[in-house]
């Protein structure tokens, strides 16, 4: 009931500030101490109020959760800084050579990790100022990510404000940023697929999906329905993280009323890291979320910082991926598909069996060498695999349950999709389509050519590549952008603002940079770090078509092998034909190159310790720029080793084999020298 004694301004405060509190409680800590009655009606006292005297309704308050649904689709966001991806290790023997090549990275064997679970969620950045939430953002390419500000308001764990006093008490900035982890609880996901199947729809197959699509619905009453939780794991602002620890990162989140995850600790060397994976594997039954692993960090940020980062995931922190879950079924047939590079592979299509939340039904046989080695024929019970992100796969046949009818697979000679004879060069185990305008390989092209990690052309997937290749209105990579709205109105269930948002799409991607468009070519073994190495050291497409296999090899991490594959592509007409279309497009065809000389070609350095003035990446960058190799090791044929404070057992094995030391000083000079 009103109270007279106070204002509305006092009530309204009040009220708020016991519905956020009680929120934290519920959906922070999971230990509720008021019913769900009493909650809602300090709710419906609230919105009471709040229609009285809408001038005093903000956009934090606890009434304010759900609003209107985003009239255009999802704008892109660019991420403060990148939302990088985590290196895997799969085994104990995985684990330990990554803590002994940090404890060598860092100088020390002495220091601490901070272990959390890995929860099997999408990445989540939410943007407070002045302690309010202003943005969420998904972590899309992990460069640029879709603003899904209004969904996020619905997820209870997610605070819309941060309490002053909590705010102080803690030390935030004025303005930072959180990220974390968006899941669909298990008892979520079990009512959702109870409610597809009431509507005679398809099961959802695992939970982190469903928690994806949910966050991409138009509709935030429905995402407020489905009852997602935000697990944070990162505080950062401006200036990089905000606090010295992992550990303190975490604990400031919970305290400002963020839900952290309780199943966390700070460990010291591999035995403790070993026995915490240990333990959430044993839980992980028993949660009430999917997990696939642990995630292990470097405590320290200072030291996180020394360490740095390779081209794809920081060198402090690694994902320890539990082991693959398996089931047993049967194999009703064998497909192949073609892929974008001309590679044919074989695909069991399987009896559908549920593993680890997921419902599969085909798993990759890789190539028709592993069809002989695993001894299968069609009518075969196999085990089938799956662990994490990696693709169900057959690890084995049950031979003694071999049905009679069973039969051998024959692989096939020809591509089945155009018919072209299918080559598999000496020394490789794959067949190849051969024909560049093969549809298959057309269709796989242009789907790898739109996705997040190359050109992010959003919208074009799977049903619009097929019906434009289809209708032959696409013959090629360069024709997506002779586009137009007319031709896109012609497809099925595509109207115009989805036709408008896909011009758009179209149209920004012509901005991308020269490593992503190398990318997009789809040369065999160029991958997303090598198209930027060769960006920055050529500085231009038309370099690249034009270097010679010992311009190429000079390219860091560029071998006889990739150099000859560049050449190979290169030499073909038609793709040649292609750059020139997609150089008439408009895309970019220059890079800031990294000048690069060869005055220490030949040399070959080692780092360790702490350099006075430069990190390790400076310190390699500065090498590498000369000609210079950085290798991890010390052997016979170092040139250098480069030794700073707290050198490790790489300097002793310098001195031993008499390889010639260098403080930064002498590195200095060299690099004058050279110059």
């Amino acid at each position: 009931m009103p109270d007279a004694k106070r204002t509305p301004q006092q009530q309204i405060d009040a009220l708020r500030e016991t519905l956020r509190h009680h929120e934290y409680l519920y959906y922070g800590l999971d230990a509720p101490e008021v019913s769900d009655a009493q909650y809602d009606a300090w709710i419906r006292e609230l919105q009471a109020l709040e229609a009285a005297h809408p001038e005093l309704v903000t956009p934090d308050s606890p009434t304010q959760r759900v609003g209107g649904k985003p009239k255009e689709g999802f704008a892109k966001v660019a991420h403060s800084r990148p939302m990088l991806s985590l290196d895997n290790a799969y085994n104990e023997d995985e684990l330990r050579e990554w803590v002994r090549r940090v404890q060598e990275l860092a100088g020390t064997d002495t220091m601490e990790y901070a272990c959390e679970l890995k929860l099997d969620g999408l990445s989540l950045a939410l943007t407070y100022e002045h302690g309010r939430l202003v943005r969420g953002v998904t972590r899309g390419d992990g460069a640029v990510g879709e603003d899904v500000t209004s969904n996020v308001r619905t997820i209870r764990s997610v605070p819309l404000s941060i309490a002053p006093q909590k705010v102080r008490a803690a030390h935030w900035p004025a303005s930072f940023e959180v990220r974390g982890e968006v899941v669909m609880p298990l008892a979520a996901f079990q009512r959702l697929n109870e409610e597809r199947e009431a509507q005679g729809l398809a099961p959802a197959a695992n939970p982190r999906n469903a928690a994806a699509g949910t966050l991409r619905t138009l509709e935030p009453n429905i995402v407020a329905q489905r009852r997602l939780d935000f697990y944070a794991y990162f505080a950062l602002d401006a200036d990089g993280y905000i606090f010295p620890r992992q550990s303190e990162a975490l604990d400031a989140l919970a305290a400002a009323g963020f839900r952290v995850n309780p199943e966390r600790r700070v460990v010291h060397g591999v035995e403790e890291i070993l026995a915490f994976i240990a333990r959430a594997e044993g839980l992980r039954e028993t949660l009430p979320y999917e997990i696939d692993g642990v995630v292990v960090k470097v405590d320290s940020r200072e030291l996180q910082q020394r360490l740095g980062f390779t081209g794809r995931a920081p060198r402090w922190a690694i994902a320890y991926k539990f082991a693959a879950r398996s089931a047993v079924t049967q194999v009703q047939g064998i497909a192949v598909q073609v892929g974008r590079t001309g590679k044919v592979t074989p695909v069991a299509e399987l009896a559908p069996v549920p593993i680890g939340g997921t419902t599969v039904s085909r798993a990759t046989l890789h190539n028709a060498d592993e069809i002989a080695r695993l001894g299968l024929e069609i009518g075969d019970f196999v085990v089938v695999e799956r662990g994490g992100d990696v693709i169900p796969k057959v690890s084995s046949v049950l031979k003694d349950r071999r049905p009679a009818d069973a039969k051998p697979f024959v692989f096939p000679d020809t591509c089945p999709v155009c018919g072209s004879p299918l080559l598999r060069e000496e020394g490789e185990a794959d067949w190849r389509c051969v024909n560049v305008d093969c549809p298959a390989r057309l269709r796989e092209s242009l789907l790898f050519f739109a996705s997040r990690k190359v050109m992010n052309i959003e919208g074009l997937g799977d049903a619009v590549v097929q019906q434009l290749t289809d209708r032959g209105m696409v013959r090629g990579l360069a024709d997506i952008y002779a586009l137009d709205e007319a031709a896109l109105l012609s497809l099925e269930r595509i109207g115009e603002k989805t036709a408008r948002s896909l011009l758009e799409e179209i149209e920004r991607s012509r901005q991308a940079p020269l490593e992503r468009v190398i990318l997009g070519l789809g040369i065999r073994f160029v991958g997303e770090r090598t198209a930027q190495l060769l960006a920055q050291a050529l500085g231009s497409m038309d370099a690249l078509m034009q270097a010679t296999p010992e311009e190429l090899e000079r390219v860091e991490e560029v071998g006889p092998r990739i150099a000859a594959a560049i050449r190979e592509y290169f030499a073909v007409p038609a793709n040649r034909e292609l750059v020139e279309k997609l150089r008439a497009a408009g895309l970019q065809f220059t890079a800031v190159r990294r000048q690069q000389s060869s005055r220490l070609a030949g040399k070959t350095f080692v780092l360790t310790g702490t350099l006075p003035t430069m990190t390790r990446d400076e310190a390699k960058e500065r090498i590498e720029r000369e000609g210079g190799k950085v290798a991890g090791s010390v052997s016979k044929k170092t040139s250098y080793v480069v030794a700073g404070d707290d050198a490790g057992s790489k300097l002793d094995k310098a001195r031993s084999l008499g390889v010639t030391v260098l403080d930064e000083a002498g590195l200095l000079a060299l690099l004058d020298e050279a110059k």
